[in-house]
């Protein structure tokens, strides 16, 4: 096993990570900005540097200030977390040439899967289904009306290098196409450097159901079940369980069958997610994106395989076997995820500020991977997400009722919370009753 590891992330997923690494005596070592040295997950690393100011850019997106870390501190590997460098390709290549072990997929599988357009060509031709859209970029407006034409409205404009909801639009006939072309060509050309745009079917009601997949170290590529994530607001979750309440027995075979053959497409290693989108009119199913690192709500699929994704992750990094038997999964029970985040609950607008109040719930079937404590301030430079709810119960109905419970137990004050709006959808009739799609939080707002 991996001896010492540094972790090229923050907040929660930084103590996350840590958590498991110290569990199996791994020397951890936190890397952070300067607005993040009082945060919980730099006192608890063995060791921490910091790596630059609050700006991302000059900190956690700072390859140089982390590698400077790595070498200073000893360490034998490097694990990204989630966003930040997770699923840059370079840093993943640097990292493995200065002889330092990278905790997660190899550079041409991150590579394969960063450019939209290239992971649905690869899909397609492994015989994994993808929704009816453009096999190349569309060059400028006039590709784009063309590429309408042949598709049909509604469609979706995308950002081909983007990710986590950002640089999509809906065009619903040419007008829309010409403004929404433009803005998500700008936006990509702004945030990922290349102004590349996807054009694809949309689908008015659907749901986004994703499969986690783990690439081992022998070269199999296994599923680990699927994860509803369809309550979102501007394209990003807010909620996830397992198991989805849309997908029966043979659906969920087709869906893993499917995400395996995409991993095993490139030659996948470690953690990753296959997201789709699903009809539930017809139980049709297409590729959207592969994620090619930990998500966010891993949590989830954790409380129904009863593993920790983390140490596997470990483990194929090291070259180790997994600690289950690939040949003999046994999911169980029901879990659900909330993403408690410092926005309001009507608008869901960032609100920073100093956590004046934090308590966390207890008991049964109960978890919080938080990255704040009472004391701590959440600044404006980074991602909202203060903590994750996980809750896990035999069955989605008692995981439900452990959810209202621990919202009502969960106090945060100081930083604008999202908490009443988990209050209010855990109530909300379509919410219970399972059948809900991805414009759900539009209805309730």
């Amino acid at each position: 096993m991996i001896e010492s590891l540094l972790v090229a992330n923050r907040g929660e997923i930084a103590r996350r990570i840590i958590r498991t690494a110290k569990r199996l005596g791994i020397r951890t070592v936190a890397v952070h900005s300067e607005a993040d040295a009082e945060l919980p997950f730099v006192t608890e690393a063995d060791e921490a540097v910091c790596v630059g100011p609050a700006n991302p850019a000059q900190s956690y997106r700072n390859v140089e200030a982390i590698l400077a870390a790595a070498k200073s501190t000893g360490v034998q590997a490097i694990h990204p977390g989630y966003g930040f460098l997770s699923e840059n390709a370079d840093f993943a290549r640097t990292v493995e040439e200065h002889g330092l072990i990278w905790v997660g997929p190899g550079a041409d599988a991150i590579t394969a899967m960063g450019d939209k357009i290239n992971a649905r060509n690869l899909m397609a031709a492994a015989g994994v289904p993808v929704a009816p859209g453009t096999t190349d970029p569309a060059a400028d407006l006039d590709a784009a009306l063309v590429a309408a034409a042949e598709i049909g409205y509604p469609m979706m404009v995308k950002a081909a290098a983007g990710g986590g909801g950002m640089g999509m639009g809906v065009a619903t006939d040419e007008t829309a196409l010409r403004t929404e072309f433009d803005k998500v060509r700008s936006f990509a050309e702004r945030m990922f450097g290349d102004g590349s745009v996807l054009i694809e079917r949309y689908f008015p009601r659907v749901r986004h159901v994703e499969v986690q997949i783990l690439g081992l170290a022998d070269g199999r590529v296994v599923a680990l079940g699927e994860r509803e994530c369809s309550v979102q607001r501007r394209n990003q979750k807010l909620v996830e369980e397992s198991p989805s309440p849309a997908v029966s027995p043979e659906l969920r075979e087709r869906f893993l069958a499917a995400a395996v053959r995409a991993g095993e497409a490139v030659g996948y290693r470690n953690a990753g997610t296959v997201e789709c989108l699903l009809d539930p009119t017809t139980n049709e199913f297409f590729f959207l994106e592969m994620n090619t690192r930990l998500q966010v709500e891993h949590p989830v699929t954790e409380l129904v395989y009863g593993i920790d994704l983390v140490e596997e992750q470990l483990r194929v990094a090291a070259g180790l076997a997994p600690t289950f038997d690939p040949d003999a999964l046994n999911p169980g029970g029901h879990a659900i995820e909330l993403r408690i985040n410092a926005e309001d609950p009507k608008r869901f607008l960032p609100g920073p500020g100093v956590v004046s109040t934090w308590t966390e719930p207890t008991g049964a079937g109960v978890r919080v991977d938080s990255g704040y404590v009472a004391g701590n301030t959440v600044t404006p430079f980074y991602d909202s997400l203060m903590a994750k709810l996980i809750v896990f119960g035999a069955d989605r109905a008692e995981a439900i009722e452990r959810a209202r419970t621990a919202v009502a137990g969960f106090e945060v004050a100081g930083p604008k919370c999202n908490l009443p709006f988990f209050a209010e959808l855990l109530e909300n009739a379509e919410f219970v009753s399972g059948d809900y799609d991805t414009g759900i939080v539009g209805r309730m707002r």
